[in-house]
C-alpha cells in the first residue's frame, strides 16, 4: 500500500492534469512509477519526466547497456518496482537473462561482452563506493567518449533518485506481480 495518495486522473488538479497529459502523450505513454507520487508537485513532475525521458531513451549508450546500469541501480537500492520494470526492459533490449538473474540475486554476473562488464563495473562501483576506479572510468570513456561517461553517470544518479522515491513512498508493484528482490 503506498504511503501517498496516488490520484486518479479525475482527482487531479488542472496543473496536475496538464502534466499528466504531457507525460502520457510522450514516449512513456502512461503515468507510472515515481511519477505517480511526484505528480503531487507538478513542476517537479514535469522536469523529472523530461530528464527521465532523455536518460532512458536518448543517451548515446545502447539501450541494453542503459538498462543494465538501471537494474544495477535498482538492485543496489532494493527497489522492487524499479527492478521489476527494468529487468523486463533489459531482456527486451537483449541483455542475457542469466546476467539479470545474477544481479537480482546480488551475485556477480558473467558477461559475454566487454562493454557490459565496463558498464556493470562503473555502475556497481559508483553505487557501492561513491566513486569509480580510474581504469573503469577510462574504459567507459574510451568506448563511449566523454559524453557517454557523463550520460552513464546521469543515468545512475537519476535512477538512484527514482529508486529512493519508489521506496520512500512504497509505490506498489503492478497487480499480480511478485517482488523480485529478497
Amino acid at each position: 500500500m503506498p504511503r501517498l495518495h496516488l490520484p486518479a486522473v479525475a482527482e487531479m488538479t488542472p496543473e496536475q492534469r496538464d502534466v499528466h497529459d504531457e507525460i502520457v502523450s510522450g514516449v512513456r505513454g502512461q503515468l507510472v512509477g515515481p511519477l505517480r507520487a511526484v505528480i503531487h508537485s507538478p513542476d517537479l513532475a514535469r522536469r523529472w519526466s523530461r530528464l527521465g525521458e532523455y536518460l532512458r531513451f536518448s543517451t548515446c549508450l545502447p539501450k541494453k547497456l542503459n538498462e543494465l546500469a538501471i537494474i544495477v541501480t535498482g538492485r543496489r537500492w532494493n527497489s522492487q518496482l524499479e527492478f521489476h520494470i527494468h529487468s523486463e526492459a533489459a531482456i527486451a533490449a537483449g541483455l542475457d537473462p542469466a546476467c539479470i538473474e545474477a544481479i537480482r540475486l546480488a551475485q556477480a554476473p558473467v558477461f559475454a561482452d566487454e562493454a557490459e562488464v565496463e558498464v556493470y563495473e562503473f555502475a556497481r562501483q559508483l553505487q557501492q563506493t561513491g566513486s569509480v576506479d580510474t581504469p573503469v572510468h577510462a574504459a567507459v570513456t574510451a568506448r563511449w567518449g566523454e559524453r557517454g561517461v557523463v550520460e552513464l553517470t546521469g543515468v545512475i544518479g537519476y535512477y538512484t533518485m527514482v529508486s529512493m522515491t519508489l521506496n520512500a513512498h512504497e509505490i506498489p508493484l503492478p497487480d499480480g506481480a511478485s517482488a523480485p528482490l529478497a
